[in-house]
């Protein structure tokens, strides 16, 4: 900065841009309230249907959230000029300190240029001569320098921040300057750490990196600069470098046990690189997909996929470049498998191989791995791999199907239908050594992201979008895939937990399949959103295979629960919803809704109740305290405020993807989960449903009177209830139940029937 520019600055326009920041935050404040309360509040109650349940809700919701971002980034934007405003005023009072502590000292300071003079008097001179010109001279060089830094900090975090979204805002929140530029300049610093050369990298170095990596992760600015100084490159250089014990062996064997905790703040901090829509950031994306399918060097056969894919465990990746990558991926897939016809020895993981992974999971050779984990966290991007073509009829592969006069033709693959159905998956290990199962997994929490909107492993909250046609035909496409060969799940059981969050989440659906009469099913059983259209023999051949396994027995009997006793206040809420006829009291038509959705319920509850008892003949590892303790896990669903819900915005209380929020959460909904879990919820005659316990195996009559009570509770949430149609609700659970005993007799050949779980006598 010019010594004249800092002497002579007048403050008043930087102090007029602080006061303007401040107000447009005033004003942003009430936006922001607008759009949270009113406009999204608002959209969150309104009676959306058909296109605009999927798409306007949740652009509004959207765009909502932008006013919160706009909010942060003008926020940052204040703090980060109105901190240099008050550094530069600092300094130039300094400055002009300096000089008059000069002049006192009979020496005189003036501009020369972009610099500046500092001449002693002729007489009297300076008290120690030239020792005093040549302090005063570098104490004034020292201020400038100081607000040089100041200013050109300022300026290119101002700037960072800024283009970290061509499109919006960017959420990133900054107190002042110096913690904007900090993370600049750290970023900077440990990237050339990461740049080294593995075997010269110090443990000191190691533990810095994995220390700032941990604190900065999160952190936009730092994280995209991070990125764009190691490169896509030099990114997969330095992770393969690193985990090969034999390029720092000193190293290895001292922070060996570390790997895994750098493995996680890499790949949480390449997650939030991506998400900047920066020039530097689309090539660095653009060039790591082209990477993927390239040896590392010429003296390497690991490629590139093998590396980064175990980078993206953990963290948001950008949508975008996680299909680019995906389509590259399967293109090496097919490639590598001569399109399907063998398993691609190019991920098997040989004995000399690093573990590229450091989790223990597994060895990080095949890449499909790890990307699977990042769809889990990432569901827009999930549901477009898993419904986009892997194979075509037109292409070269042996994979066949019968046309309509029987005749066999090439078949068309989806990269579902050949990551579950036809993938040979390479032999993996865990640290143990046992076969490793995180590869169909990490594909079981993919599809549930794919299919539910939301990442894996999280309940649906009330801004979870309804499901859209990919969501709701990927999902058809898993139970059907499931119903044609039960194996599927049943030899790797493990992907269970997910499948059955899957099917609890598509209750509507399901009761909707189930339902004798197709065309009043749709006033019955309300779907928001897109429905999956699922033929009944599927249905009941998948809820039979999710059935035998404890996690998704528990998740399907919940979600069942929650969605009956919301279905239920529904219809005691809008009696004329399903039938509406002029012939017949509000009370007649009122008990023919309940009595069709209780019946349903007796049929889903017997039909898993069936895989259940099965799987406890044929596997005597299924004990009923493994079913027990799996019905515990749904505990998290009470009191969360939110349950697998009707599914119809016309009533107030529910949200998107049939999701119940407000006057329904919480009360009947979470009183009947609470007797599942907690064995808690009593019947009027005080009897225990669900006890946990041997009894839980009476789950006929557990249903029978779960159905009524779920009845009783709506009725009464509704504030209106009525003791004769609780009854009647018991007794078409009863002819549900035994409806579930018929069909899998049709279905499956009489394996399990619901008989077999009545209480022993």
């Amino acid at each position: 900065m010019d010594f004249e520019a800092l002497h002579s600055a007048n403050f008043t326009s930087l102090d007029t841009t602080v006061s303007d920041w401040t107000k447009m935050l005033t004003n942003l404040t009430d936006l922001k309230t607008d759009a949270k309360d009113g406009l999204h509040g608002k959209a969150n109650k309104a009676n959306w249907a058909g296109y605009n349940a999927t798409v306007s809700r949740e652009f509004i919701g959207k765009t909502a959230e932008e006013f919160n971002d706009a909010y942060t980034q003008a926020e940052s934007i204040r703090n980060i000029i109105r901190d240099t405003q008050g550094e530069l005023k600092t300094q130039q009072r300094l400055l002009k300190e300096a000089v008059e502590r000069g002049r006192g000292n009979h020496m005189s300071v003036k501009s020369a240029g972009s610099g500046f003079t500092v001449t002693p008097n002729p007489d009297p001179k300076p008290a120690n001569g030239q020792k005093d010109v040549d302090a005063l001279r570098d104490e004034l060089q020292g201020i400038l320098d100081t607000a040089t830094e100041m200013d050109n900090t300022a300026s290119t975090s101002l700037k960072a921040l800024v283009d970290l979204t061509d499109y919006g805002f960017s959420g990133q929140k900054y107190a002042d300057r110096d913690s904007a530029a900090g993370a600049i300049k750290e970023a900077e610093n440990l990237a050339r750490l990461a740049k080294k050369n593995p075997e010269d990298l110090t443990v000191k170095e190691f533990d810095a990196l994995n220390a700032g990596l941990r604190k900065y992760s999160g952190d936009e600015l730092f994280s995209e600069r991070f990125a764009e100084q190691l490169g896509p490159k030099g990114t997969l250089e330095f992770w393969a470098g690193i985990t090969d014990p034999h390029s720092n062996s000193r190293l290895y064997m001292d922070r060996h046990e570390q790997l895994g905790d750098l493995q996680k703040n890499l790949s949480l901090t390449l997650a939030t690189a991506t998400q900047a829509d920066t020039p530097e950031i689309r090539r660095w994306t653009y060039e790591m997909t082209e990477l993927g399918g390239q040896p590392l060097n010429k003296n390497s056969t690991t490629q590139g996929f093998q590396v980064m894919s175990n980078l993206m465990r953990w963290g948001n990746f950008d949508d975008q470049f996680l299909k680019s990558y995906g389509t590259e991926l399967m293109e090496t897939e097919k490639a590598a498998t001569s399109n399907g016809r063998h398993g691609a020895a190019v991920w098997t993981h040989m004995g000399m191989d690093p573990n590229l992974n450091r989790t223990g999971e597994d060895s990080g050779s095949d890449p499909m791995i790890g990307y699977l984990k990042a769809l889990s966290n990432s569901p827009d991007a999930a549901t477009d791999f898993f419904n986009d073509p892997f194979l075509s009829k037109d292409e070269d592969h042996d994979f066949k199907t019968k046309n309509e006069d029987g005749k066999e033709v090439k078949d068309t693959l989806s990269n579902f239908d050949y990551l579950f159905e036809e993938r040979d998956w390479p032999p993996e290990r865990d640290r143990d050594g046992e076969d490793s199962i995180s590869g169909r997994n990490n594909l079981a929490m993919a599809l549930e992201a794919a299919t539910t909107g939301h990442p894996a492993g999280e309940l649906p909250t009330l801004d979870t979008p309804a499901h859209n046609t990919g969501q709701a035909e990927l999902a058809k496409n898993l139970m059907v895939s499931i119903s044609e060969n039960p194996e599927r799940l049943t030899e790797q059981s493990y992907m269970s937990d997910s499948v059955g969050q899957i099917a609890a989440e598509y209750m509507p659906d399901i009761n909707r399949g189930m339902y004798p009469g197709k065309e009043s099913a749709n006033d019955l059983f309300p779907v928001v959103g897109a429905a999956a259209k699922i033929p009944e023999v599927d249905i009941t051949r998948f809820l039979y295979t999710v059935g035998q396994n404890p996690e998704g027995y528990a998740a399907v009997n919940a979600g069942q629960a929650s969605y009956t006793t919301s279905l239920m206040e529904y219809h005691f809420a809008n009696p004329d919803a399903f039938v509406n006829d002029p012939n017949f009291s509000d009370s007649d038509n009122l008990k023919q809704s309940i009595e069709g959705v209780a019946k349903v319920s007796g049929e889903v509850q017997g039909t898993i109740g069936a895989g259940r008892a099965y799987a406890s003949e044929v596997d005597t590892g299924v004990k009923d305290q493994d079913f027990n303790d799996a019905i515990q896990t749904t505990s998290t669903w009470v009191g969360s405020g939110v349950g697998i819900g009707v599914g119809l915005a016309t009533a107030p209380f529910v949200g998107p993807g049939g999701i119940v929020a407000g006057g329904l959460a919480g009360t009947a909904v979470d009183e009947i989960l609470g007797g599942l879990t907690e064995g808690s919820l009593k019947d009027s005659s005080g009897e225990v449903i669900y006890r946990n316990g041997q009894e839980i195996d009476a789950t006929r009559q557990s249903t029978y009177t779960l159905v009524e009570a779920a009845a009783e509770k709506a009725g009464e949430s509704a504030k209106n209830p009525s003791p004769a149609i609780v009854a009647a609700a018991a007794g078409a659970a009863e002819q549900g139940f035994n409806n579930a005993r018929t069909n899998l007799a049709d279905f499956i050949d009489g394996e399990g029937t619901p008989r077999q779980l009545e209480p022993k006598k």
